[in-house]
Order: structure tokens, then sequence, then C-alpha cells
């Protein structure tokens, strides 16, 4: 196995000693590959099956927990990046934390103290200080303003099948879990998107913006549609 530019092996090792001795925290040497191209400073500590390829800086006071691939990435003081994250070309702020199991794609801008949480996918979009989108949720060609909340399965609907499109969300904004944002599109500051909506015209600023059709209930209609499907899929009931 060879590192890019023909490092292999042993090469790396020395390497890693070397970042080591300068005060480099590498929890497990013989289970971390960091090319020669990777700039480790100081104080950064770096876990377990972490890679970090070509461009990448981890600034002193970070951490790359187990199970990371780092590419062209910049890692900022006091930011974690929690375990089996993927990041390419992206940039994660001071304070910031990302994952577990996040993927960051190029493009991908974290300002200071965002969080990016697990099963979250960011691509050519930029987090303003302090934003936050926890859980399950992919943002795209997006502007987030600083401190909004982007709830658990929000989406951006930014491509059309032809071209892609931007979302602009403003500061202090709070979208609502399971929102889909049709871009072109702009949440302004402090507004306020109802869970389950399907925003597809600008929402003013401190608006609150709910798109659901009305919820029917019937009443003692589950155990015959129990039957019903039984009955289509062969197994009596």
């Amino acid at each position: 196995m060879e590192a890019a530019g023909g490092r292999g092996p042993r090469a790396v090792l020395a390497h890693l000693r070397r970042l080591a001795r300068n005060g480099v925290r590498i929890v497990h040497p013989a289970q971390t590959w960091i090319e020669a191209s990777v700039i480790v400073e100081p104080g950064a500590t770096i876990w377990p099956n972490v890679t970090l390829l070509g461009a990448t800086r981890i600034a002193g006071g970070a951490e790359v927990r187990s199970g990371c691939w780092l590419s062209d990435t910049v890692v900022e003081s006091g930011a974690v990046v929690e375990p089996n994250s993927v990041c390419e070309g992206a940039v994660i702020g001071e304070g910031a934390r990302v994952g577990p199991m996040a993927h960051l794609r190029r493009g991908a801008h974290l300002e200071s103290r965002v969080k990016v949480g697990n099963f979250v996918e960011v691509k050519n979009t930029r987090l303003r200080a302090g934003a936050k989108a926890s859980h399950l949720s992919y943002l795209g060609d997006a502007e987030i303003g600083e401190d909004a909340n982007i709830g658990a399965g929000t989406i951006t609907c930014n491509y059309d099948g032809f071209a892609k499109y931007p979302t602009s969300v403003g500061a202090r904004a709070f979208v609502g879990s399971n929102t889909s944002l049709v871009a072109p599109v702009t949440v302004g500051e402090g507004a306020i998107i109802g869970a389950g909506s399907v925003i597809s015209e600008d929402v003013p600023a401190d608006a609150l913006a709910v798109e659901r059709t009305a919820q029917r209930t019937l009443a003692n209609k589950a155990p015959a549609l129990r039957r019903q499907n039984a009955r289509r899929a062969g197994k009596a009931q």
C-alpha cells in the first residue's frame, strides 16, 4: 500500500512520530494515516483509524475522532469531528462539532460553534456562527444564518433535473422537522417554519409559515384496513 506521492507505510509512520514529538497527540499511530502534505498543529488529537489527506489542516486544540476520513479540509481550534465522518474540501470553524457519521462535501463552510450532527450531508453551503443542523438533513447550495435551527429531516430541494438553485435561511430562523425547502427560496430572519411543511414561496422575517393538508381521522377504520391488506397478501386473519 502506497500513499499519494509514493510514500509507503514506513514513511508515514516516521511522519507520525515527528508530529508526536512536536506535540500532536496521536492515540494509535499504527492505525492512523496522515499524508506528508497534511498540517497537524501541536495540541491537536488524532484518534485511531483516521485518514488525513491532501491539503488538510488540523489546528491545535482540535480533535478528529475514530474512523474519520478528511481530504482537503480545515479543522480550526476547538472543533471536534465525531467518529465515522467524511469531510472533503470543507472548512470547520472554531468550536464547531461535526458528526458522528456526517458528510461534508466540497464547499461546506461551518463557522464558529456550528453543529452538524449525525446523518447530515452538507454541500456548497455556509452555516453561520451558532447555526445547528443536528439530525438527518441535506443542505445543498444554501446559506444558513447565525443561530438558525434546522430541524431533523429537513432538506433543501436544490435540483430540478437541470440546474441547482439556492436556499437562504436567515439568522435565528427555526425550521421545523421534516421540512422541504424548495429552491430558490428565502426564509427570513427570525421566521418559524412548522414541522412537515413544503416551503416553495419566500417567508418574510418573523413570520410563521405552515403548509399542511388537513388531517383526516377515520374512527375504527384500522381493523378493516388490516383485513383488506391481509387478503391482498394472501394471509388470512
